[in-house]
């Protein structure tokens, strides 16, 4: 099964806008055994797009299309698709009620280009839309090649991709080998480093395979097994991974696709029943915000701090003037001092503290990048931790925040 994956936008060949889809529907369509060998970009025009499809279908079994099937005019993947085929356009009566219902619950007109988005190749399996209102489709052509139409927003077409599109391949292509995957994520650990320790099993892999992926701030491996029955996929995948997590375990921090340290750390907390807080300089906010976008999280998190300027730190956080005026802010005795002094006033289990010098200057003499964590625990002594970070501004506050999860999660006991 030869599948082909094209891009629909004027706005990513400007470059406005990244495309992430294609890399994203590249690494699913390969979890499910079908190889991807072209990758396209067109712009919003018919004509092009129209001779784009046509060279796809000559040389692929599948074609995949993101983008194009919105309600403005630019949106034309669906209309240019179904006039290549020879086909018409149908409303999907479930996508057109969800859609009117929109526009009742906003009080806003329905006008007639919102009607397209129900719109879907006549003869295909409509693809519901999890997360908007554009329909996607999966046209199964008995004398050519299958098309599947998927909407450009990576918020709608992730879900309906994982939801709706996947199942209805397997359906389709119906294999007598399993290919099942299996996703382990690593922080603290850089892609040569992670290479090189797992070389060999690397070099010599057979079924199994390990794909390693580097990515913003961690590193992720892919592994992979075809057997016969899915139950032997998961043994070989099972034995692979006990090999890794011996050599690399210590940056092993969770499993899957979808996942995150700051999803881990708050399922742990959650699960241990165990509170926390954070007191933020440096950061300003960008902890509690990581940990506030994972569902759940309230039962935990009852709130913190963001004390940026020194005034605050003393103003709110009661850290003594002479601390901060003998030590600085950049400073272990300031980081300790933040942590233990919020899981105080918060009565928390755990509080993590940062500060340090961001960038792009310096501050109190510390070049940009120097950052002190802090870490405070229910009957325990304060605990700080000095880091040095490369980057920019963002990216030393990003990896102040995942290192402070990172020490969390090596904290927190297994069982409470």
């Amino acid at each position: 099964m030869q599948a082909e994956i094209i891009a629909v936008g004027t706005e990513i060949l400007l470059g406005q806008v990244v495309d992430t889809n294609s890399a994203f529907i590249a690494q699913e369509l390969a979890s499910a055994g079908i190889e991807v060998y072209y990758h396209s970009l067109v712009g919003d025009n018919a004509d092009r797009l129209t001779t784009v499809v046509e060279q796809a279908r000559s040389r692929s079994d599948l074609v995949v299309i993101s983008g194009g099937l919105g309600p403005t005019k630019d949106d034309l993947t669906k209309q240019t698709v179904a006039q290549l085929l020879g086909v018409k356009l149908v409303e999907d009566a479930a996508a057109m009620t969800k859609i009117q219902a929109h526009f009742a619950t906003t009080g806003r007109p329905l006008t007639p280009n919102n009607r397209l988005q129900a719109l879907y190749l006549a003869g295909s399996q409509p693809l519901k839309n999890l997360t908007g209102m554009a329909v996607g489709a999966f046209y199964q052509d008995p004398h050519g090649a299958d098309m599947m139409l998927l909407p450009g927003p990576p918020s709608e077409l992730e879900p309906m991709f994982i939801h709706e599109a996947l199942p209805a391949l397997k359906h389709a292509y119906e294999r007598h080998e399993y290919l099942t995957s299996r996703v382990l994520r690593f922080f603290g650990i850089g892609e040569s480093q992670l290479v090189t320790q797992l070389s060999d099993l690397i070099d010599g892999q057979t079924n199994p395979t390990i794909a390693p992926y580097a990515k913003r701030n961690e590193v992720t491996l892919r592994l992979t097994a075809q057997t016969t029955a899915a139950d032997s996929a998961e043994a070989l995948l099972d034995r692979l991974t006990a090999t890794i997590k011996e050599r690399v375990g210590d940056y092993l921090y969770g499993y899957g696709d979808d996942n995150s340290l700051a999803n881990v750390v708050v399922h742990q907390l959650i699960a241990q029943h165990l509170t926390i807080t954070g007191a933020e300089s440096l950061t300003a906010g960008e902890f509690q915000s990581t940990i506030g976008s994972v569902p759940g999280v309230s039962a935990v998190f009852p709130g913190g701090f963001v004390t940026y300027a020194n005034r605050a730190k003393h103003q709110l956080l009661g850290i003594p003037q002479h601390i901060i005026d003998t030590q600085g802010v950049v400073s272990e005795a300031t980081a300790k001092e933040m942590a233990e002094r919020a899981r105080q006033l918060l009565d928390t289990d755990l509080a993590l503290s940062f500060t340090g010098a961001a960038g792009p200057d310096s501050l109190e003499g510390h070049p940009a990048g120097t950052v002190w964590l802090g870490l405070a625990q229910r009957g325990q002594a304060p605990q700080a931790k000095l880091m040095h970070f490369a980057g920019t501004r963002s990216d030393v506050r990003m990896r102040s925040v995942l290192s402070g999860l990172d020490w969390l999660r090596r904290t927190l006991p297994t069982e409470k």
